[in-house]
């Protein structure tokens, strides 16, 4: 009985919004907690950026009960890694180099399932493990999809073959889904656009997960949004033994590294220095602390405030309080700010300054009298007019292509 009137006919299983809340429903299971709830979950990245084993050590942690991304701790739950682009002997390498000697009882693999039979595959697994909350790992998404009828819309194959996908998994609810996919070739402001193929996967799916970097360097971001975790960016690092971990101790920890790092990408050690402290203390610092802490002139960190402030790399919350941003673009066309900044050579009346000296951080800048307050307040305005556009290109980031011949023994990541 949902409290309505109507008991048959189209609307017989309407429910009230007053029934609705009289009613306890178990919580949202977490595969890994806060990051990736139940239901289906997409991780995409472009090829050989090291997602196979991102999934493979989160399969890990989740079948054993252990700690997920160095510092997590997870349920244990049965986990069945549908490895559809390796074999054996890769798998067999791979679990070496994340130093597994004794394997979790409840890790299973399949590296092909019988032709048009995925939905059934999982559904046995499903129904094998009903009520623990079991894990499916599907590697890759465009490996498992069938042929599609060319007379439908991309959309419309997309939506379908994701649905199916997730229906399956919510029929046994606390289970989940996580398909490995790639990413666009093209770069996209939005990450939610870098998935490939049209919004239609992105659509259906309930949690998304874009991992991004540049290649030959270990450090990535891993971009969440989701209908049941919290959105956000968190830095993560991948050793040269395959084995992906937070920056931090937690979720929080590697959010703050991913802010920090893209505030003062591209900046000189004096200006990154300065945003580094102002991230420090989200109750929000003046000038003067920023000289006594960084030890910089009165009127050098005036400066160096301003400037980051009209780039966008901090924002100002009252009159000299300067607080980090939440987000932070890129600014490419950002002068180098640990150049020596302009001259200046007379005065607010245009008068010769008299008694100018040589500051220390800047040798070829001579100054006078600081700025007035009024003065600096309009500097920044104006600037800020003009820079208002900013680039919507994320932190570069990188590692090292983690693919390998399925016949051979692959290296590790470097």
């Amino acid at each position: 009985m949902t409290d309505t009137a109507t008991e048959s006919g189209l609307l017989a299983r309407m429910f009230s919004a007053r029934w609705l809340m009289t009613q306890d429903f178990p919580p949202v299971e977490y595969v890994v907690p806060g990051l990736i709830p139940e239901g289906m979950t997409v991780i995409a990245s472009a090829p050989k950026i090291g997602k196979s084993w991102l999934v493979l050590g989160l399969g890990l942690a989740a079948a054993s009960g252990g700690v997920a991304l160095g510092h997590l701790p997870v349920t244990q739950r049965p986990v069945l890694y549908l490895a559809l682009e390796d074999g054996q002997r890769r798998l067999q390498y791979r679990l070496g180099s994340l130093g597994v000697h004794t394997p979790p009882d409840h890790l299973e693999f399949l590296t092909s399932f019988e032709q048009h039979r995925l939905l059934d595959t999982m559904t046995e697994f499903l129904e094998l493990y009903a009520g623990e909350a079991p894990c499916i790992i599907l590697d890759t998404l465009g490996k498992a999809r069938p042929p599609t009828p060319s007379n439908e819309p991309q959309y419309a194959q997309d939506y379908r073959f994701a649905g199916l996908l997730k229906s399956a998994v919510d029929a046994h609810p606390g289970s989940s889904l996580i398909c490995v996919h790639h990413t666009r070739k093209a770069e996209t402001g939005d990450f939610l656009d870098a998935v490939s193929g049209t919004q239609g996967i992105a659509g259906a799916a309930d949690t998304i997960a874009v991992l991004r970097r540049d290649r030959q360097d270990s450090n990535a971001l891993l971009h969440v949004t989701s209908r049941d975790a919290q959105e956000g960016t968190y830095s993560l690092t991948l050793s040269d033994k395959g084995a992906w971990t937070l920056h931090g101790e937690s979720l929080a920890d590697a959010a703050k590294a991913a802010q920090l790092g893209k505030a003062t990408t591209g900046l000189g050690d004096t200006m990154a220095t300065v945003v580094a402290y102002v991230n420090d203390h989200p109750e929000g610092v003046r000038w003067q602390d920023i000289a006594t802490a960084c030890e910089l002139t009165d009127d050098n960190a005036q400066r160096y405030l301003s400037r980051a402030y009209t780039s966008g790399r901090i924002q100002r919350t009252g009159r000299g309080l300067y607080t980090p941003v939440s987000e932070v673009s890129d600014c490419p066309n950002e002068p180098d700010t640990d150049t020596p900044l302009p001259i200046r050579t007379t005065g607010h009346s245009g008068q010769p300054l008299q008694g100018g000296h040589v500051t220390e951080d800047h040798p070829n800048r001579t100054t006078g009298q600081p700025d007035s307050p009024h003065r600096s307040t309009m500097t920044e305005q104006n600037t800020t007019t003009q820079m208002m556009t900013r680039s919507a290109s994320l932190l570069p980031l990188a590692l090292t292509p983690c693919g390998g011949d399925t016949h051979g023994t692959e290296a590790p990541a470097q």
